[in-house]
Parts: C-alpha cells; sequence; structure tokens
C-alpha cells in the first residue's frame, strides 16, 4: 500500500510502500481519507520528541479521518476521527490499525479535512479553556500565539464560552489581522520592547486574568508580569523555549494559578465529547479554521510547511 515512511530520523517522510497493517482483536482497520500533520509528527520524526521515535522506517502521522473497513465495535463503511499515536505506524498511509476504542463516529455529510484539523490541534486549543480551566463569564482572556490552529481555536473557543475581553498575540502581522477578524478585541506583536507592558495596555484594567499560553519561555514570562491578580495561565507548549524564568513576585505576589494541559493526560471520553463538541461547532460556523489540503504525492512539501510553521492548517488527502 501507499505510505509516507520517514526512513531516518532527522529526515522528512517520503512516498513509498509498507505492508497493509494487520487488524488484531480490539482494533479497526480504517481507509484513510485525510491527515492532518502536528508538531508532535514533525518532532517524533526530527528525534525532539520526550516519548521517543519508532524504529525506522516507519509510517508517519498521528491522527486521521477515515472510513472503516473491519471492525469488532464499528459498522464498517462508518466516517470516523481517530487517534493512532506516536509508537506504532502512522495513520499516513492508504490504510492503518487504531483500537476501536480510539475511533470516534462522525455525523454524516462530515468534510474529512476540517474533522482532522479540528482533531490534535484543534482539541489542544479548545479543551484548556473548555475543560482544563474553563474561561469564567466576561473574563479578560490572553491568547498567546494565536497566529496557529491551536491559538485560534482557543481564541475563538474563549469568545464563545463567555470571555468579556479577548487578546490575540503573536509574531506575523497577516496572521494577527486574521486573529482580529476572528473575534480578537486586541493584538500585540510578540516583537514589542516592553512585552508585558504591551499586554497589560491590550488587556486593559489589571491586565489579563486568564492566560492561554501554547509558547512558554519569555512570552510566558511577560504574560506573567502582565497578568492580573488571581490570574490562571495554562501552558500547552513550548514553542518559544523549554524555561520560563517566572519571577516570585509574579507568582505569590499575584498568587497566580499556572496550571498544565496536554491531550495525552485527558480522559477518553473528554476528548471524544468535546471533540464532537468542537466540531459541531465549526460545522455550525461558530469557530473558523484555514485549512490547506496537499495531495500525498506532496507529502514532503506539507511535512515542510508544518516544520516551518504554515499559519494554515496542513492536511495530507490520501483517498476520496
Amino acid at each position: 500500500m501507499r505510505a509516507a515512511l520517514v526512513p531516518e530520523i532527522g529526515r522528512l517522510p517520503e512516498p513509498g510502500e509498507a505492508p497493509e497493517p494487520t487488524r488484531e482483536k480490539g482494533e479497526a482497520l480504517v481507509e484513510v481519507l485525510a491527515v492532518p500533520l502536528n508538531p508532535i509528527d514533525v518532532n517524533v520524526a526530527a528525534g525532539r520528541f520526550y516519548g521517543g521515535s519508532p524504529p525506522t522506517p516507519y509510517v508517519a502521522g498521528s491522527e486521521a479521518v477515515g472510513v472503516v473497513r473491519e471492525s469488532d465495535s464499528h459498522t464498517p463503511g462508518t466516517l470516523v476521527w481517530a487517534h493512532a499515536g506516536t509508537k506504532r505506524n502512522g495513520a499516513l498511509a492508504e490504510l492503518f490499525c487504531a483500537p476501536d476504542a480510539e475511533l470516534v463516529p462522525l455525523p454524516e455529510g462530515t468534510d474529512p479535512a476540517l474533522a482532522g484539523a479540528l482533531g490534535v490541534a484543534g482539541l489542544a486549543g479548545w479543551l484548556p479553556v473548555a475543560y482544563r480551566a474553563p474561561v469564567r463569564e466576561g473574563e479578560t482572556v490572553l491568547v498567546l500565539g494565536a497566529t496557529g490552529t491551536v491559538g485560534l481555536v482557543a481564541l475563538q473557543g474563549a469568545r464563545l464560552l463567555g470571555a468579556g475581553r479577548v487578546v490575540a498575540a503573536g509574531r506575523r502581522p497577516e496572521a494577527l489581522e486574521r486573529a482580529r477578524r476572528l473575534g480578537a478585541d486586541a493584538v500585540v506583536s510578540l516583537d514589542e520592547d516592553d512585552l508585558a507592558a504591551a499586554f497589560r495596555e491590550a488587556c486593559g484594567g489589571d491586565g489579563p486574568e486568564y492566560v492561554v499560553d501554547p509558547l512558554w519561555g519569555e512570552p510566558a514570562v511577560a504574560a506573567a508580569a502582565a497578568a492580573a491578580p488571581g490570574a490562571r495561565l495554562v501552558n500547552i507548549g513550548q514553542s518559544a523555549g523549554p524555561e520560563a524564568p517566572f519571577r516570585s513576585a509574579d507568582v505569590r505576589g499575584k498568587q497566580l494559578e499556572i496550571l498544565g494541559y496536554s491531550n495525552f493526560r485527558t480522559p477518553r471520553e473528554v476528548m471524544h465529547r468535546e471533540y464532537l463538541r468542537l466540531l459541531g461547532r465549526a460545522t455550525a460556523g461558530g469557530i473558523e479554521v484555514e485549512i490547506e489540503t496537499v495531495p500525498f504525492e506532496r507529502v514532503a512539501e506539507a511535512w515542510r510547511r508544518q516544520a516551518e510553521g504554515a499559519g494554515k492548517k496542513v492536511v495530507v488527502e490520501v483517498g476520496g
């Protein structure tokens, strides 16, 4: 079968041939339609993922949308979203296997590319504000890294869930304008000389009461310095660096709450419930995601765009 293979750690995946997977008891065999690319895919292939990398060559791709071919629990022909994980041959192939329990049946007529875009990345933006630390009515929310799919979903989710003011922070001017169009009341460039002051001014009042943080590093430190007393900061990534030298005065003086969020630590039933909730919001037009679809033959180009930060959600079309 056709598959995108990572030949060696540190190299881009290449279209090639791989043996068809053998379904085991409790698994489903899925015909793949669309595979979104995620930072975790890039990091696993580059050898930067804390959980390690599979032996090479391996099939890339941590999630997919496809149609069930065989399963003990799901009717053949059912359109599903499935998380393939990182410790097995992945989803960037014509067929892949995933545990039946990991499959989420999708409503009839669902766009596979949209369903894929809202999987790992969409949930990483939605679940912090909807589940890990639900946004409170009227809160001022600062979204760091609000120029990619995760940040833009968090921004729109915060607005839908009752935030009073939402501020988007990022580096690309055109992406910040997109954030404004999607509901940000103000935007802040991360290239500001005094980032804490810029955050405080954009948020108004005492500063942000809630910070969504996919960046860590200096932006998170600046957000803590700008934050209002009793503010909550939810960290979901480290794109700006693995360490953040917070000042004790900011944390204890304001009694800040610093919380961590990971899709991997979220109960499966919560993931599935909130995924369908998010998909419903997006299908109804309440949340927008910009998607760039790329044919399977150009998987290396798609991978490179994901690694460089494409802005749009990159989805590889495999079948259909």
